[in-house]
């Protein structure tokens, strides 16, 4: 075959490869619902009740993610947290009120954060493959601590206001790599604390 005519046909196999590859992928369209599980890694401030003893630790959020027109959406938010006892946590005998070692088996060994919200949505570039995203939610938190005799104590209930930036990067059909970051002010037991999130994971939305 004449090069020309080889060279030709190449980028004619190329060209029709990359218009199928793109036709692969379809970003959801207004009225679509999206569910997005990620792993992420959480850390706290050190001030607050919690912040003053946890430090972080990972976590797994799952998310319910509705398109609305004018680049808009709402969902809702479920997430667990784990936090590691930091090492210059101060925790005291309920009877004595004396210290107690870090080591004893009444001593927490981490705390368990679980939040459910709702969260709203500014979407950026949503007629490409990668959607950005703000976001601000609000909800319900719960706290308990698993000791080191893997007993439970519960803290009163809180809740929380947030804010966040997100990345959709979809690669099949509607199906997406999904990267958040995100900051939320926990109010609990009287106190205020600070932490923040970094996520990964994937989303896919419904077609109908």
């Amino acid at each position: 075959m004449n090069p020309c005519r080889l060279t030709i046909t190449m980028m004619l196999l190329m060209l029709a490869s990359t218009a199928g590859a793109k036709a692969l992928i379809v970003p959801p369209r207004p009225g679509q619902v999206g569910l997005s599980v990620q792993g992420q890694y959480g850390a706290l401030l050190e001030s607050g009740t919690l912040g003053e003893d946890f430090g972080s630790g990972p976590g797994l959020a799952v998310r319910l993610r509705y398109r609305m027109r004018y680049e808009r959406a709402i969902g809702l938010s479920f997430e667990s947290q784990s936090y590691d006892t930091r090492p210059t946590a101060v925790f005291y005998d309920v009877v004595t009120g004396l210290p107690l070692p870090l080591s004893d088996g009444f001593a927490p060994a981490k705390a368990t954060l679980i939040t459910s919200g709702v969260e709203f949505y500014k979407l950026f570039g949503t007629k490409t493959t990668t959607t950005r995203m703000l976001s601000a939610g609000a909800g319900l938190a719960q706290v308990h601590l698993t000791l080191n005799d893997k007993e439970t104590q519960y803290a009163p209930d809180g809740v929380y206001l947030g804010a966040g930036a997100e990345i959709e990067r979809f690669f099949f059909g509607s199906w997406a790599w999904d990267l958040s970051g995100r900051y939320m002010a926990l109010f609990e037991d009287g106190s205020t604390n600070h932490l923040f999130q970094a996520s990964l994971g994937l989303v896919v939305y419904a077609s109908y």
